[in-house]
């Protein structure tokens, strides 16, 4: 099963934009479960490494989303 968790931070502010725009922004994602593997981001994605961790990027209109791939099954 895929899961999407958000930190705190995130969580907070993607409350507080417009329900709309919450659903479009996870749209932009709309990573399946196939598609989870580094190769397959980084053909979707951007891609940059901040602290030693690799971290992808997507725009959605406007907004942009960074997210990172960990194994917490």
């Amino acid at each position: 099963m895929l899961q999407i968790i958000f930190n705190e931070i995130s969580a907070a502010e993607l409350s507080k934009l417009p329900n709309q725009v919450q659903f479009s922004l996870l749209e932009a994602l709309n990573i399946q479960p196939d598609g989870i593997d580094e190769a397959a981001l980084s053909k979707r994605f951007g891609v940059l490494e901040r602290h030693g961790k690799k971290l992808f990027r997507c725009r959605a209109g406007e907004y942009r989303i960074y997210f990172g791939v960990t194994d917490g099954m």
